[in-house]
This record gives structure tokens, sequence and C-alpha cells, in this order.
């Protein structure tokens, strides 16, 4: 497959993972979500696909094996998040390390039945062998990716997966825009146009969760109840009536 439609595919992550949302979670997405994710897509589309050929191969065999691939990645990266959020929703005692643990020891052992099962595990251990520095690299890779992943994690855990999608999706964007100012790059304006838009999308999604926040919390404070001031408490007590001796004491009054 080209590179302009794989570009294409890894910008659309966002609605899918909304969609997995409904279908394992039963999240109800509200419309203005749904457009925002739409144009955050085609922002991010315009941008990535500003300076991209499209080029066509003979071979469809090909195209249609590179194409179904395409939709498992995207489905597979869109049902990762949301089943991390739904574990963590579920098993509210997983913390991130944990997760973090399952998942590492799970791509280990797949990664070793598939080293095995191509045989490639042998050249594997035989460049490790000839080029010790390169594990020093490794481990460097390790931590760097660790902390990523503990990032992940705690992003899915906190704010949900339709936050870290777009961050995920905003990313590449942003990355290229610093190294286009900082390496000045020239930019078209068809780059100008998509980031444009995701920046304008993200803002105003920013600015209405806040102000949803805020209403919530106004919300909250009207309905909680408040209590009687002392100046109130100091006027019922003086108006109060005094209440007559009750008959017992009024007998023993009379005998006396």
């Amino acid at each position: 497959m080209n590179f302009s439609l794989q570009t294409l595919f890894k910008s659309t992550k966002v609605i899918p993972v909304m969609l997995m949302g409904t279908i394992l979670k039963n999240s109800r997405y509200s419309t203005i979500e749904y457009v925002e994710a739409v144009l955050i897509t085609t922002g991010v589309c315009v941008f990535s696909l500003a300076k991209s050929n499209w080029s066509t191969d003979s071979n469809t065999l090909a195209q249609t094996i590179g194409l179904i691939l395409l939709c498992v990645y995207v489905l597979s990266d869109s049902f990762t998040s949301q089943w991390q959020s739904r574990l963590y929703k579920d098993y509210g005692k997983i913390d991130s390390f944990q997760m973090m643990c399952g998942v590492n020891i799970s791509s280990i052992v797949i990664t070793a039945m598939a080293l095995v099962v191509s045989g490639e595990l042998p050249l594997v251990l035989e460049f490790l062998w000839y080029n010790p520095n390169s594990l020093m690299y490794n481990v460097i890779t390790s931590v760097v990716s660790t902390t990523g992943q503990l990032a992940i994690y705690y992003t899915i855990k906190k704010f949900g997966p339709i936050v870290f999608t777009v961050i995920m999706t905003t990313r590449q964007m942003f990355s290229i825009v610093l190294s286009n100012y900082i390496f000045s790059h020239s930019m078209t304006l068809q780059n100008y146009l998509g980031a444009t838009l995701v920046f304008a999308v993200l803002l105003y999604s920013t600015y209405r969760q806040m102000h949803a926040a805020s209403v919530t919390a106004g919300l909250r404070e009207k309905d909680r109840p408040t209590a009687p001031s002392s100046g109130s408490n100091s006027s019922v007590a003086s108006t109060s009536v005094v209440e007559p001796p009750s008959s017992k004491e009024g007998k023993d009054q009379d005998d006396a």
C-alpha cells in the first residue's frame, strides 16, 4: 500500500475508537463529539497528505491484502484502548504498572513464538553476539518505551480512550509542524489549512469541556443544602413560646 493510504487510515482512528466504545462499553457520545472527531480526522488527513503522491499498484492482490491489514490494524488499535478502559472500570484496583506488565508479558510470548515459527530467533541471537553494543541501545529504547507506556495507560485510565486517541492522532502533526519550524522547511497552503482546522477544533473542544465542567459544578453548588446562619438561630430562639407546666407540676403547686 502507498504511504498516502496508510496515513489516511491512521488518521481515522478517532471514529473507530468511538464506535468500539459504543460496542464494548455501551458508551454514548453526543453529536458534537462525533462532529469534532470527523473534523479532527479531516484536518489531519489534509495536513498529512499535502506532500504525498498517490501511486497505483498493478498488483490487485497485494492491494487487497494491504487494505485488509490496514483495517485489522485500525480495529485492533481501537479495541485495545477501549478494552483497557473497560478493565480499569470493572477492576478498579488495576493500576498502570499491572496493565503494562500484563501487556508486555503477552507481547513477549507472542513475539517469541513468531521468532521460533519463522526461524529468525537464531539470527537475532547471532546479531546480538556480534554486536554487543546494540544491547545498550535496546535497553535505552526499552526505558523510553516504558515511560511512554506509563503515560499511555495513565491517560486511558484518567481521561478515557477518546482523549488518548486524539492526542496520538494529533501528535504526528505537531511533530511535523515543529520540525518545519525548527529546520525551516516550507509548508504549503494545504498544510496550514489542515493544522488550523485541527487546532481550532481542539481549542473549541477544550473550551466546551471546561464550560460544561463549570456549569456542572455550579449546579452542584446550587443544589447543596445551606446551613442556617447564627442570626436565624437566635431569632428562632427569641421567638420560641414557653410551654406551660404540666398537670403534675400544677397539682404539686396547688398542694403546696
